[in-house]
């Protein structure tokens, strides 16, 4: 018999085409697929945007996954699942919803560019409602790589909240940076990401609220950093080249040449 193949958990902030193609989207798009070509198991998460077209796309409720109430801000927001297939990639991709938080036309801003008040919050559902959703499909996976800002408190609730999960036991976080570091959250983001296990020491660093320190908080937690874009935060990249945690450097070759995904199937192998 043959090694069970590693299973690897996507959890992306953009997914082509459900989303305009950009350096991120598009690694949202062909990197689970790259992976599961090298034959590991995956999964992919993505919020459900409104800008998103659910006919045209072929999304569809999951009703055994959904009606859990995720309570943030001492109020139960609903969470719905659904599910769309990129068919050429063999691959289903599930979208994590909530009327309140994802049904608005735009991802991050308003139409006059304005970064939304509840952007914090927002990540908090995100998180805690892909992991919620992880343990109700009973999939325990080996990697979770987190992709995007919207991913970054993931590695806390992992590390701190959910550790004791027979689920999430054995799973590894990585976390990949991009150029996509917002200014400033509420200022109130601290007291929002508090959840069952994680101390206010796992959340020091956002006392201050910026998306420098949520990139930081999320590095602290991560078993493995992927600088998956030439323009990173400067300080981030300096705060992670400061840390032990190994560190895969952005390749512009590889990028180009298409053998960047072997180098993150690798860097899975490693940590």
């Amino acid at each position: 018999m043959g090694e069970t193949p590693k299973k690897v958990l996507f959890v992306n902030s953009e997914i082509f085409p459900y989303l305009p193609e950009s350096h991120e989207a598009n690694i949202g798009r062909y990197l689970p697929q790259g992976i599961q070509e090298r034959k590991k198991e995956i999964r992919s998460f993505m919020p459900r945007y409104g800008c998103i077209n659910e006919r045209k796309n072929q999304l569809h409720e999951v009703i055994r996954l959904s009606g859990i109430n995720i309570i943030i801000n001492e109020v139960d927001r609903p969470l719905v699942i659904k599910v769309a297939s990129i068919s050429a990639a063999r691959m289903q991709v599930y979208f994590i919803d909530n009327e309140d938080y994802f049904r608005r036309k735009t991802t991050f801003r308003d139409e006059d560019g304005n970064f939304y008040a509840d952007n914090a919050e927002r990540a908090v559902f995100f998180a805690r409602g892909v992991l919620e959703t992880v343990k109700k499909l009973r999939w325990a996976p080996d990697i979770i790589h987190c992709h995007g800002w919207i991913s970054h408190i993931l590695p806390v609730y992992l590390k701190k909240a959910y550790k004791d999960d027979p689920i999430f036991a054995s799973s590894k976080v990585v976390l990949s940076l991009y150029n996509d570091t917002p200014a400033q959250f509420a200022a109130d983001f601290q007291n929002l990401a508090r959840y069952a296990g994680v101390e206010d020491k796992d959340l020091e660093l956002l006392a201050d609220p910026t998306g420098i320190n949520l990139a930081k908080t999320a590095a602290l937690q991560s078993d493995g950093i992927i600088l998956a874009d030439q323009d990173v935060d400067k300080e981030i990249v300096s705060f992670c080249e400061g840390l032990s945690t190994p560190l895969l450097k952005y390749d512009v070759k590889a990028m180009e040449d298409g053998t960047w995904i072997d180098g993150y199937n690798a860097f899975y192998d490693q940590i």
